[in-house]
């Protein structure tokens, strides 16, 4: 969409088994100050446009984890196929299920009554790592496991992690005001993330997977 900087392409492909991604060269720096109220001004304008579906035109990765993204027109039914229950079978072939996860799927909808989900181009793993600055102070992203989702799913890794100023936010509210049920909803797309995390690195992710399907039970009981 060319609102976002990000490093170009050059070349890329398959050697010897290992794939390879050539992109041009960018002087990266910190992301601070007005560069992360830029940074969430251009997040949510890269947000009000609108896709035609949700989902991509292929699955991908998440980390090291395959992230399916079959199209869909509904929002709700594609966070829970392709991204929870994908995350939970994977978390019980690890030997993993987790108390109160088959009733968080089934009474997901309640989760967003009175809010119209649309899709949008997302980053997909916005962490503050995936983010620097130009010498200039132009905000730049890399690193994405990109898809067409609902914007709000965005902020379940940024809060999962945290790294982001009041500015940051201050800077996307300033386009694209969050809806009164935001808050309700971002543990369950923190929720992705730290199940993502437990499937690729262990135990020491369990029990923030177990206290946001607690949190959000709260909510739906």
């Amino acid at each position: 969409t060319s609102i976002i900087q990000v490093p170009a392409p050059v070349a890329w492909g398959a050697s010897e088994g290992f794939a390879w991604l050539v992109t041009s060269f960018l002087e990266l720096g910190d992301c601070q100050g007005h560069s992360q109220f830029e940074l969430g001004r251009q997040l949510a304008s890269l947000h009000q446009i609108r896709k035609p579906y949700f989902g991509w035109k292929r699955d991908n990765t998440i980390g090291s984890t395959v992230q399916p993204n079959g199209p869909s027109k509904d929002w709700v039914s594609f966070w829970r196929e392709n991204r929870l229950e994908c995350q939970l079978r994977l978390a019980r072939e690890n030997g993993q299920a987790f108390k109160d996860a088959d009733l968080l799927l089934d009474r997901l909808d309640q989760l967003f009554e009175g809010y119209q989900s649309q899709p949008a181009l997302l980053h997909g793993d916005l962490w503050n790592g995936n983010t620097a600055a130009l010498p200039n102070g132009v905000p730049v992203i890399f690193d994405p496991a990109s898809y067409y989702g609902d914007p709000e799913a965005e902020f379940g890794i940024v809060d999962m992690f945290g790294g982001f100023s009041p500015n940051f936010f201050n800077g996307y509210q300033s386009v694209r005001p969050n809806h009164a049920g935001f808050n309700h909803r971002l543990p369950l797309y923190r929720l992705y993330h730290e199940l993502n995390h437990f499937n690729i690195f262990g135990s020491l992710y369990l029990s923030a997977c177990q206290s946001s399907i607690q949190q959000l039970i709260k909510l739906l009981c």
